[in-house]
């Protein structure tokens, strides 16, 4: 059939087969969108090919926006439980590497084909290029091409079916999550107070730094029954009413200040606004409230900064991020002018540049392509995928350079991710599909017997470790150990489970590190 030799046409139709084989349910576990590479392996028994090329693109836009979603969050991980994840990493390959070495001692399997075997169990590509390298062998390819297939589908089957097995509600987990983070931040609140300090009659806001005395902000201030927006120069008199906004534990340090909470509203005056601003414009991301000087240019006060979904006390050292949504207390003859300064355009959030995705992946892949000689033996480099996200995760932290933003909207991210993964995974599907049963023929079951042990072993060891020893959250398990394993098909599999970015951090903050030390693994394997 002519169309079956048409790539564009053969891959929607993988995709499209692969979303209605991933509705399906049995026993409340579904494939989802990993059901695609499971299609793709049929097409692909069957002498249906896609170009390479459609997958290292596919890979590209998918590891990219991994990177630029996982950025800010996955430095901050380091501080958290950057250290867990990490032992996971070494736990998992390093068992990986010892199963493989005992395996090939007892069954008298050559050095070459057993490295092969380990990198393909892995589904790691630059571990395969290092083990080409190092053995100058293609017995090293053949291991590689025996264990892979089962080295992408064990692991999709293992992060699918584990919630079942241990019986985890993955929406809880994610909700834990979301619960933690909302305790870095907590919950704010507004209260008003009466002026009956006598300390602090008579001075100034400035004077008194209730800011950080309390870290509350003072929102606005009702003075002889006139609402005003307070400026460091305001005068407290006796009898004033100040509305501030803080955590309980803020508003609680600023009654001891300032004097009794009342029920009292402040009207808001014919010349007075509060309203949410969204930031969009570029030339004030990265810069802090204090350098925008909103109060002195515009008699007006940010009190919060809704980002992410998370309230966060606004003071003069925090940094504005593109998409953030500003609460700002002003008078009404300058909140055009707060408005213009910032943004305040909802169409631009949804406007997707170009620009910065291109170039980002163009320094990924240039990163890549970069080899360190440690010595004339060992020569390192992170690869395709390794320099695409190490790229994107340290774009994504700075956020801006110049007039280019290195974020992405959320829906923007969402599809360009999507749309990155089916393809990856229609092209390895029908390429590891068109070698299975070759493999079964000619190699028979011992080699791929293997293969199945050292995928299946070294993840089963680092869960339970992960599980029952560390207690971690199911998400940064499943992600540390789709990264540890180097796979992508894994993580897409966990994406499909939850919401939640927990996982992709995860996965972005171990896959450097375990691609690295299986590297390092298959340099030491090669010298037995």
């Amino acid at each position: 059939m002519d169309l079956l030799s048409s790539a564009y046409f053969v891959l929607f139709l993988i995709v499209a087969i692969g979303f209605i084989v991933g509705n399906i349910k049995i026993k409340g576990i579904s494939l989802d969108v990993s059901a695609v590479i499971f299609v793709a392996l049929v097409f692909g028994h069957f002498g249906v090919s896609i170009p390479k090329d459609i997958q290292n693109i596919g890979l590209t836009l998918f590891i990219f926006t991994i990177g630029i979603q996982a950025g800010p969050g996955f430095f901050e991980s380091f501080k958290k439980n950057g250290r867990e994840l990490i032992v996971l990493a070494f736990i998992l390959v390093g068992s990986a590497s010892l199963v493989t070495i005992i395996l090939a001692l007892i069954f008298k399997i050559d050095t070459d084909i057993a490295i092969g075997l380990l990198t393909g169990s892995l589904t790691s590509t630059p571990g395969l290029a290092a083990a080409i390298e190092s053995t100058q062998s293609a017995m090293a390819s053949i291991g590689y091409g025996i264990a892979y297939p089962f080295g992408v589908i064990g692991v999709i089957l293992f992060v699918r079916m584990y919630p079942k097995l241990f019986k985890v509600d993955i929406e809880k987990e994610a909700q834990k999550l979301e619960d933690e983070a909302q305790q870095n931040f907590p919950e704010l609140f507004n209260k008003n107070f009466v002026v009956e300090n006598e300390n602090i009659v008579g001075r100034s806001i400035a004077e008194l730094k209730i800011r950080s005395m309390t870290q509350a902000n003072i929102s606005r201030i009702m003075h002889n029954g006139e609402s005003i927006v307070p400026t460091p120069n305001t005068i407290l008199e006796t009898g004033d009413i100040v509305k501030l906004i803080g955590t309980e534990q803020a508003l609680e340090r600023a009654k001891m200040i300032i004097g009794e909470e009342t029920g009292e509203k402040i009207p808001l005056s014919r010349d007075y606004v509060v309203e949410s601003v969204l930031v969009t414009n570029k030339q004030v991301v990265n810069k802090t409230i204090g350098q925008l000087n909103v109060l002195a240019n515009y008699n007006a006060r940010i009190t919060r900064i809704r980002r992410a979904g998370i309230d966060m006390v606004a003071s003069s050292k925090s940094e504005i991020r593109f998409g953030d949504k500003l609460v700002v207390a002003c008078g009404t003859a300058n909140i055009n002018n707060v408005r213009h300064l910032f943004g305040n355009d909802s169409k631009k959030l949804s406007d997707t540049d170009f620009f910065p995705i291109a170039t980002g992946i163009v320094l990924g892949v240039l990163v890549g392509k970069l080899k360190i000689s440690f010595t004339d033996e060992f020569t390192f480099s992170l690869g395709l995928t390794g320099g695409v996200l190490m790229v994107a995760l340290v774009l994504s932290r700075i956020g801006k350079t110049g007039p280019i933003l290195w974020t992405m909207s959320g829906s923007a991210n969402q599809l360009l991710r999507q749309l990155g993964l089916l393809m990856f995974l229609a092209v390895v599907g029908t390429s590891a599909g068109a070698h299975l049963v070759k493999t079964f023929q000619e190699s028979g079951l011992a080699l791929f017997a293997i293969g199945i042990a050292i995928t299946l072993l070294p993840m089963i060891l680092t869960t339970l470790i992960g599980h029952f020893v560390l207690k971690m959250n199911i998400l940064n398990l499943l992600g540390a150990l789709t990264g540890s394993m180097t796979s992508t098909p894994g993580l897409a599999a966990v994406d499909g489970m939850s919401d939640s970015s927990a996982q992709s951090i995860a996965y972005a903050t171990v896959y450097p590190i375990a691609m690295v030390f299986l590297i390092v693994c298959v340099q030491i394997l090669s010298m037995l």
